[in-house]
């Protein structure tokens, strides 16, 4: 049978209890912590075999850690933790009633029903809420720690993950931010030995994962993770450094996870030999016999100590047992995807205008949006003295400074991930992806974390998105999509299209103010080519209203982007509405349905590829809700549905323009 190295060294270990300078009321508090979570976990176990609750991700075996790391925290210091890591919560003093609520998916939980087990966050006792991706935390908390340094707190991040997620690519982007910009954070891996049911030696090669520390040029640490005493004074003593002078640790703590990943998954795959060896070093077991050889608490003291938390246990969940099932209305759960957005429109102080270039508007929105809020940060790749590849962040470094103008590291997913660290401490964010087709590397944190994390547990994702977009620069297949139909799909964010220079600027104005996350679209064709008189002031437009561009009584153009110059074109000399979007998520219904009510001829244009495009949509909820008003079928103009090609003639050929014209004639002649 093969065993990885780590387990044989850990196994000759002894284990050694240092108190250093706690006194014997410390230490037993420590005990008392540790049993505490041991005690929820045999109950959960039972309750579990009886069916009365429905799934548990066990971390018997690993409580020195959770419970360790956590005591030797400030209080206001956060932590990102994963499945197995009850003793964060309990050491932080989580209601119990409310613990069992949320996992039984009552109404009074963390998530009110909306999540499982340690799916949730608590912003009351500095937790970050995890997802199923085991990599996203880390790049989470790099985020928070900047937040903390920014701010001169002097404060640490931990964020947990275990040796299986150390080969997801977030693991590379959190330890390379977090070292790059000196963060105060401990990236530490729980080595259980397993990735489910997949040992270590089938894993990685190296000796210790912490070894990796090295190549990031960042400190790494081993230590036995099943003694508390080593875990809690190594990150009490990190933690004293890591404040006065922020820079990033990777701890590797060696423990063993003693069931299975859940319940459900047993472990058949663990060789019994080895779970009798790992038994013999239970953190809870070994830390209760040293305090009781040292004349630290008595000898019926861990049986009192139980007894006692075995019934506060029972009360809690009993009580939590006897909440009624969560009370649901769509209404309610429609209006709890977005955090609430106090809508107030910012007017120009002045009516000075400025014939500016798109891309010159979408600069000044974002430098006047730095001057409005001292606690926005711009994050992207060459954002800083290159002012980006655009040139739309010009300047900036001068003004503000390279704190609040960061380069990034080439990790889209990493970036994303912080900027929702960011956001947990109160802090904006701008990211710019240097085209937007480079976001499909970040789609986790934007569908999965950013999008979420409101509707799961509160959070609210306060970032801006800047997609450069579109083709018809000769860009290929790589650099030019029109990709705002992936994130159309996905609740909780929302996606602006500006298709004018002064739409642009009080549209990202706007966007930066509001707390939500929003995907906002840049068109790379229009940076340039069009201008238009945009206010001088800082000033915002409403997210989610359309704008009639021009106006007719035979026939809809519905649009937005570079669609929207196609459409003035291709209707010069004809009777048309032409209706610009702007926000594609969530669209203007009433603007809709009143140009569909006036003409009674719909036809919608976009750059996207036709199948799966957003006008399929806007094209149903047509036909759903207006049908009787429609004189013709709703038609749909769009790119071809191939990837976007090189050579001009074949652009040109790709992109709808050309044959929109003959589309638009042909639907008013139904």
């Amino acid at each position: 049978m093969l065993f990885s190295y780590f387990l044989i060294f850990e196994l000759l270990r002894v284990m050694n209890f240092e108190r250093k300078n706690l006194t014997n009321e410390e230490l037993i508090h420590l005990y008392q912590l540790i049993l505490k979570p041991r005690v929820i976990e045999e109950r959960m176990l039972k309750l579990l075999r009886q069916g009365r609750v429905s799934k548990w991700f066990s971390g018997i075996g690993q409580e020195a850690i959770s419970v360790g790391v956590t005591a030797a925290l400030q209080p206001d210091e956060y932590v990102c933790p994963l499945h197995r890591n009850l003793g964060v919560f309990t050491t932080r003093d989580c209601s119990l009633q409310q613990l069992f609520e949320q996992f039984q998916g009552k109404q009074n939980g963390f998530s009110q029903g909306r999540e499982r087990s340690f799916h949730f966050g608590t912003n009351e006792h500095h937790i970050v809420g995890m997802i199923s991706h085991l990599g996203p935390q880390l790049c989470v908390g790099d985020g928070i720690a900047l937040a903390s340094k920014l701010k001169k707190e002097k404060k640490i991040t931990v964020a947990f993950t275990g040796d299986g997620g150390t080969s997801e690519g977030d693991f590379h982007e959190a330890c390379n931010i977090a070292a790059v910009w000196d963060l105060p954070i401990i990236i530490l891996i729980e080595n259980n030995g397993y990735g489910l049911s997949t040992p270590t030696n089938e894993q990685f090669r190296c000796k210790y994962l912490a070894e990796r520390a090295i190549g990031y040029g960042m400190k790494g640490l081993t230590i036995d993770g099943n003694n508390i005493l080593e875990v809690y004074h190594t990150v009490k003593e990190l933690g004293e450094q890591m404040r006065e002078q922020p820079f990033p640790v990777l701890l590797e703590c060696m423990t063993f996870r003693m069931r299975g990943h859940e319940e459900a998954s047993g472990v058949k795959y663990v060789p019994k030999e080895l779970l009798e060896e790992w038994a013999q070093k239970d953190p809870v077991i070994n830390y209760e016999n040293w305090l009781i050889e040292q004349g630290i608490i008595s000898p019926d003291y861990p049986e009192m100590l139980k007894e006692d938390y075995d019934k506060e246990v029972r009360a809690a969940f009993d009580a939590a047992d006897k909440q009624p099932e969560v009370s649901h209305t769509s209404e309610k759960e429609m209006t709890e995807v977005y955090a609430p957005t106090a809508i107030q429109i910012h007017h120009p102080k002045t009516e000075i205008q400025n014939k500016k270039r798109f891309v010159d508007a979408v600069s000044d929105g974002l430098k006047q949006s730095m001057e409005k809020h001292d606690n926005l940060v711009i994050m992207g790749q060459d954002v800083a003295e290159y002012g980006g590849v655009f040139k739309i962040t010009e300047g900036f470094v001068e003004q503000f400074g390279k704190e609040r103008v960061r380069n990034t590291p080439i990790c889209e997913s990493g970036v994303l991930s912080a900027a929702l660290g960011l956001s947990v401490k109160g802090t904006k964010a701008v990211v710019e992806m240097q085209f937007a087709d480079f976001v499909s590397t970040g789609f986790n944190p934007i569908v999965n974390n950013l999008a979420k994390s409101y509707w799961r547990w509160g959070q609210n994702a306060d970032v801006v998105v800047r997609m450069p977009t579109g083709a018809g620069v000769g860009a290929g297949p790589f650099h030019s999509q029109s990709n705002e139909a992936w994130f159309f799909h996905v609740p909780g964010l929302k996606i602006v299209y500006p298709a004018f220079p002064a739409d642009a600027k009080g549209l990202l104005c706007a966007a930066i103010e509001d707390p939500n996350p929003i995907m906002f679209f840049e068109h790379k064709a229009l940076y340039r080519s069009i201008e238009g008189e945009v206010p001088e002031d800082y000033y915002t437009l409403e997210i989610g209203k359309a704008n009639l561009v021009s106006e007719g009584e035979d026939v809809s153009i519905i649009t937005y982007g570079a669609g929207v110059h196609w459409a003035v074109e291709a209707a010069n000399g004809l009777d048309a509405d032409i209706l610009d979007l702007r926000t594609l998520l969530p669209f203007d219904k009433e603007a809709i349905k009143k140009t569909v009510k006036k003409t009674g001829k719909v036809i919608i244009l976009h750059e996207d590829t036709l199948i799966g495009g957003i006008g399929g949509e806007i094209s149903a909820f047509i036909t759903e809700n207006f049908f009787e008003y429609l004189d013709a079928p709703v038609m749909r103009s769009a790119s071809l549905d191939t990837p976007v090609p090189f050579a001009t003639s074949l652009e040109n050929n790709f992109l709808p323009k050309a044959r929109f014209k003959e589309k638009l004639l042909s639907l008013l002649q139904y």
